[in-house]
């Protein structure tokens, strides 16, 4: 059910609005993926799997850059948390322009994650502001569609401006994104939070909030699931160029085969958003788990057989499945980690992305980091995660 009445602005241009402002990260991090090798060799990398930091510490910077902005949006607002998120994110590509060492690269990279946690949690909040239920997973499922094609377009983009430039154009597009984004933003886009509805910002009363919302099973349930899976995910971007590009030797290839996977994960969540209003955020989230599970425990074997190296056509199969399932549960997670935190929408979509993403961070670093040519601790992640996520869920359900 809606909130409010009537939303500020027509409902295709809040979704494309919002799906825009959200894309700032995953374009931060997938038009990224075909300069890698080239940044980490200009800039004296010291391992060949020191590339995969690039995107691991944007990462890092999100987590604590939610700490920040959620409990700030509950307070001062949702619109003066995104601006502050933007301006933050567009120093850090200042940064990333200029830097002359791989180390300067990653600070430029982590005050872009601290900034993109901006956007990335206080959109989620004013959402929550205007819609619960299943009718927010249903908004989230029609911005997240049209948010995919970042992805499926952002390697395509980071390859084509290595073609005509170096990698520093990469980060300039990052910056006319960020004006385009914060005008229309700026101008159409209202205050949701009420001053009356707002929460004074105290040390006390924040951690008072983190204890309640700590102590929501269902909230902690499916922030962890989200967490587990992400993390597979991340893994999968964190390796996906020394995978496709190099052992699979796509070369210039490789954004159009990271698109169809992309694609995959995009229909997923189109279709989500007819489903979830049938058969529900749990029954969706549940099979998709199950889907991960069974396919991963298939091709594990499989592909060790083949020494960690299986054709190519098998892998893609098995990664699309595994996208498109994914696309089917990220968008009912988070909508089901949220449904008991209308009061706290702020604090509550920051305490869930600072958590979930820590915990794909790690996981994701484990996983990337512990690639030997071979994509078996790819595949080994996703398998244990997805059995892990299974047992995380039926702890929460049963806390209803």
């Amino acid at each position: 059910m809606t909130k409010n009445t009537k939303l500020a602005i027509p409902l295709l241009e809040f979704v494309a609005l919002m799906a825009l402002v959200f894309s700032v990260v995953a374009l931060a991090i997938d038009a990224m993926l075909p300069a890698l090798e080239e940044i980490s060799q200009e800039l004296g990398a010291a391992h060949a799997n020191d590339a995969q930091l690039i995107i691991s510490i944007f990462f890092f910077g999100i987590v604590f850059g939610q700490v920040f902005f959620g409990p700030f949006s509950d307070s001062r607002g949702r619109k003066p948390a995104i601006y502050i998120g933007f301006a933050v994110f567009f120093i850090g590509c200042l940064v990333s322009i200029f830097s002359t060492s791989f180390s300067g690269m990653l600070a430029g990279r982590f005050l872009q994650g601290l900034g993109a946690a901006g956007p990335r949690i206080v959109v989620v909040a004013l959402i929550r502001d205007q819609f619960e239920g299943r009718e927010m997973a249903r908004v989230m499922s029609f911005i997240i569609s049209i948010f995919i094609l970042v992805p499926i377009v952002a390697p395509a983009m980071g390859q084509a401006l290595l073609i005509v430039a170096d990698w520093r154009a990469i980060f300039y597009a990052f910056l006319l994104l960020t004006i385009i984004s914060v005008t229309w933003f700026s101008f159409r886009q209202e205050e949701t939070l009420a001053p009356a509805h707002r929460i004074p910002f105290s040390p006390r009363r924040v951690a008072g909030r983190v204890r309640e919302i700590g102590g929501t099973r269902v909230t902690m349930g499916y922030t962890v699931v989200t967490g587990l899976m992400s993390g597979s995910f991340f893994g999968y971007l964190n390796s996906s160029q020394q995978i496709l590009q190099l052992q699979y030797g796509l070369g210039k290839m490789f954004p159009v085969y990271f698109a169809i996977l992309a694609f995959s994960f995009g229909l997923a969540t189109l279709l989500n958003s007819r489903l979830v209003v049938r058969f529900g955020m749990q029954v969706l989230a549940g099979t998709a788990l199950v889907s991960i599970a069974i396919v991963s425990g298939v091709f594990l074997p499989f592909s060790w057989t083949l020494a960690g190296h299986p054709p190519l056509w098998t892998l893609m199969i098995y990664l699309m499945v595994s996208f498109f399932a994914l696309g089917m549960l990220f968008g009912n997670l988070n909508a089901l980690a949220m449904e008991p935190l209308g009061h706290v929408a702020g604090t509550g979509s920051a305490f869930i992305g600072s958590v979930s993403t820590l915990i794909a961070v790690v996981t994701g670093v484990l996983i990337g980091q512990s690639y030997n040519g071979t994509i078996l601790p790819l595949v080994t992640g996703f398998a244990v995660l997805s059995l892990l996520s299974l047992i995380m869920m039926r702890w929460a359900e049963a806390g209803r």
